[in-house]
């Protein structure tokens, strides 16, 4: 049902002290285009002041502190989301509109997760150490010492914002690193909320600081000269310009960025599960999820099986509803804008001469929701591999069905593409699936799932999907800077 919404401020978060200006902006509620919060522009002083906080911290207090309080600390902001679960769910509910019950199982679970997985992870990856022989026989010994990168600008993006955010945070914070973080302007609000935590478990001011706004914004930062590593999740054509802007400067980049990703059926697949994990890959978050499905080659003996498949469970199976109703599991994408683009590619699908399976465009619901940004569910067969609907990234509920004919065909499809994020594959034939696994070029590749995640495995992708890897020791290469000391004995 709707609900009563009060207005939030959204300040900067500097030094950590809560910092308004002048300049402003409006956060919508998807569900209906309702104002939900005000938040403040930082220009260039604000910038610059979350800048110094954060090497001011580094130099300080937090750069100082032994590496076990601080993962106690980092462990600490996990149970202070925690405490406070309900305030981060209502926040990311009324910026992005998903269901409660996706959020509630997904976003702040996982936003919280992500500070307990690296607080320990440097106790559980060790450097590494040689001896080796010298001229005189005495020989030397080598070891290696991690130190924290420094000031870390954070681009987090819109589809999960606390957990994106925190992905970046929590490696960040652990390794000894501080922050300045410029979240989405659509979804500010999470990351907000997430100073008062810094305060209340006593994070040292300046290691935590949000500043909030448009490009320019993020231009600053990733401009600075004093900040000494970008990490950025968002679209391929942002991370290009935020590469540009990095380069006079040299400073550190991980980017992780878009993707066209495949799924392939393959006809031994266990039909049952694949269109239960495809429904997903497809649907959830109302597509709007970095890794999901958007084109799913189907081997032609089987295609029109999983045609009807799909299309009755994204009739059957996807619920439309207010946020707060336990059965809703399908909502408004995130803005307008965004609507207006996937829109935009329904249309030209059937320019392209798709035959639209199920949806195609937004519905209708007779009441306040027609003002908020919602699209229909779609599956279309019919278009070609090379169309651009099959071959540009949407970053919606929607999904091409095309067939295939046999095992290298189908790999050689899934392969031509400019992205390389993630692919997913559905096969009961376990040398089919060792053998077309290690194939597939993507950073991320399922057999018979889809979303299982392991913290402590690399996560990033290939080609225009990204630059480096996140998770476990793979963030380590971001998030410090190794020497190596040799000691003549």
């Amino acid at each position: 049902m709707s609900k009563e919404i009060t207005v939030r401020q959204l300040p900067n978060f500097i030094n950590g002290q809560y910092v308004e200006t002048s300049n402003t902006f409006d956060v919508l509620y998807p569900i209906t285009g309702a104002v939900t919060a005000i938040a403040h522009i930082a220009g260039k002083a604000e910038v610059d002041a979350a800048v110094a906080a954060a090497r001011a911290a580094l130099d300080g207090p937090w750069g100082k502190m032994a590496q076990a309080e601080r993962s106690k600390m980092v462990r600490a902001i996990a149970d202070g989301i925690n405490k406070r679960f309900d305030e981060f769910l209502e926040a990311e509910v009324l910026d992005t509109g998903k269901p409660y019950s996706v959020a509630r199982q997904l976003d702040i679970p996982r936003g919280g997760a992500n500070f307990v997985t690296f607080a320990e992870m440097l106790k559980e990856h060790p450097t590494e150490a040689f001896h080796m022989d010298t001229p005189d026989g005495r020989g030397a010994l080598n070891y290696g010492v991690r130190r924290p990168r420094g000031v870390i600008g954070i681009i987090s993006p819109w589809n999960l914002p606390l957990l994106l955010m925190t992905w970046k945070a929590g490696p960040a914070l652990a390794c000894g690193n501080t922050v300045v973080v410029k979240p989405s302007e659509v979804t500010p609000s999470t990351a907000t909320l997430l100073g008062e935590v810094m305060n209340e478990v006593g994070v040292p001011e300046g290691v935590y600081n949000v500043v909030h706004g448009f490009g320019e914004t993020g231009a600053l930062i990733t401009s600075h000269p004093d900040v000494d590593g970008i990490t950025f999740t968002g679209e391929t054509g942002t991370g290009s310009i935020i590469l540009k802007a990095v380069a006079p400067t040299l400073k550190a980049s991980s980017m992780e960025m878009g993707g066209k990703n495949a799924g392939i059926v393959f006809e031994d697949a266990d039909l049952d599960l694949t269109v239960n994990e495809l429904g997903r890959s497809c649907f959830l978050n109302t597509g709007q999820v970095c890794l999901g499905t958007e084109r799913v080659y189907v081997h032609e003996s089987i295609f029109d099986e999983v045609a009807d498949r799909l299309v009755n469970y994204a009739r059957n199976e996807l619920k439309y509803g207010y946020p707060d109703d336990e059965t809703t599991n399908f909502g408004p994408v995130v803005s307008d804008e965004h609507r207006d683009k996937i829109l935009s590619y329904y249309k030209l699908a059937e320019e392209e001469g798709a035959e639209v399976l199920h949806g195609g465009g937004a519905p209708v619901f007779g009441d306040e929701r027609d003002g908020g940004s919602w699209v229909e569910p779609t599956i279309w067969k019919g278009l070609a591999h090379t169309s651009r609907v099959a071959s540009e990234e949407i970053f919606g509920p929607a999904v091409a069905l095309i067939p295939f004919r046999d095992e290298d065909e189908v790999i050689k499809l899934a392969n031509d593409t400019k992205y390389g994020l993630a692919a997913t594959f559905f096969s009961t034939n376990v040398s089919r699936v060792h053998r077309v696994a290690p194939q597939l070029e993507a950073g991320i590749v399922w057999v018979n799932s889809w979303f299982l995640r392991d913290l402590r495995t690399a996560f990033g992708g290939m080609k225009h999907s990204g630059i480096g890897r996140e998770g476990g020791v793979h963030g380590l290469e971001f998030y410090t800077e190794m020497s190596n000391v040799c000691v003549k004995m």
